[in-house]
């Protein structure tokens, strides 16, 4: 089925269950005088305008790429992410100002049976309605449909706090409408806060999948010809628009038809099974006689005393013209150069005849 058609469907229904728990909520709300009752009502008509949200973004992110966008429009869903999120946490601050209103000037809430079965039936249909949404947005990989599912399944939680808070009135006569709202406020925007900071992680970028970067690295090394894979970096324009690249080691003596075909078979595979559009680039490899294997065991020696430098990759030597090349990954929060001019003199002391030209290379990947 469609992606982009799934998530419209899902968001549609999702208005239709949260608008049918605003009308009863705030009848209950309303003729019972629970803020509280209220409050979570707000709180589902939120989350129907969530939805209504995720369909506009679907509708602008399934858009082909244009000459301005060759990319395509993927990455508004990410935008929507970031909306979705504001949404629910002006939703919390307006909850809470309300409450602590309600917390200084109580009033007394009259419940009924049929309230109370109300209030009880809601917790049921959003818990379930928020198992079945996020089960359709990790099918269909739709971050704002994840997100929406697990806001309603904490929806069902906040309204069994409301529920239990009726009951407390019921039996104990202890009036704690206005706490149930604040503990109901706090939660929504605990949620909000948790949403605004995953869509951003997704809009600044964040690391490679280890599984998805996993198989790839497998898929790539079952090839013959491939020494090992280095340097995978994914970039996402959206859920479904995945482009990457990655460097395969491989022996100095393929000529550029092998490896025409070598690369050219590496990134069809890599499409169709994983819908990566994947750019291979070379590392080659000449270190099986003298003196260069003698070179790269010294600098294998080197890297192991410094813990930060995570690997040491892409090594070749130029024997003729005494010069040496090969990447370094340090990790995050280190002095990188440092740790590069280290590593270079001690190079140096033991090889004075070469020239050593490092790059410092990212983690981009496990």
């Amino acid at each position: 089925m469609d992606r982009s058609k799934t998530i419209i469907r899902t968001s549609f229904l999702g208005i239709g269950v949260n608008l049918v728990l605003v009308l009863f909520k705030m009848i209950v709300g309303l003729l019972s005088g629970s803020v509280a009752i209220i409050l979570d009502a707000v709180n589902n008509l939120s989350d129907a305008l969530s939805s209504a949200i995720t369909i506009l973004g679907a509708k602008l992110s399934a858009r082909k790429p244009d000459k301005r966008h060759p990319y395509g429009y993927g990455r508004i869903e990410y935008l929507v992410s970031v909306v979705i999120a504001v949404i629910v946490l002006l939703a919390g601050v307006a909850a809470a100002k309300e409450s602590v209103e309600k917390i200084l000037h109580p009033s007394a809430a009259e419940y009924s049976t049929v309230m109370l079965l109300v209030i009880a039936v809601a917790v049921v249909v959003k818990y379930l309605f928020g198992r079945y949404v996020r089960s359709i947005g990790h099918r269909v990989q739709a971050n704002s449909l994840v997100a929406s599912g697990a806001d309603a399944q904490n929806d069902a939680l906040v309204s069994l706090g409301t529920l239990a808070g009726a009951l407390v009135s019921i039996f104990l006569h202890w009036n704690i409408e206005g706490y149930i709202g604040l503990v109901i406020a706090l939660l929504i925007i605990k949620s909000g806060v948790e949403l605004l900071i995953e869509a951003l992680d997704t809009v600044i970028g964040t690391r490679t999948d280890a599984e998805l970067a996993g198989k790839i690295k497998q898929a790539i090394r079952s090839f013959e010809g491939v020494g090992d894979v280095f340097d995978l970096t994914l970039n996402y324009y959206g859920p479904t628009q995945i482009i990457g690249s990655a460097h395969i080691e491989v022996a100095d003596t393929m000529d550029a038809r092998q490896l025409h075909r070598l690369t050219r078979a590496i990134s069809t595979r890599i499409f169709s099974e994983f819908g990566v559009i994947l750019t291979v680039g070379i590392y080659a490899r000449n270190d099986s006689s003298e003196p260069s294997a003698s070179i790269r065991s010294t600098l294998e020696q080197i890297c192991a005393q410094y813990p930060e430098v995570q690997q040491m990759h892409g090594f070749y030597c130029d024997e003729k013209e005494k010069h040496v090349m090969f990447d370094l990954i340090v990790s995050f929060g280190t002095d990188e150069k440092a740790i590069e001019s280290k590593v270079v003199e001690m190079m140096k002391a033991a090889y004075p005849a070469y020239h050593f030209d490092p790059i410092l290379d990212s983690d981009f990947s496990d």
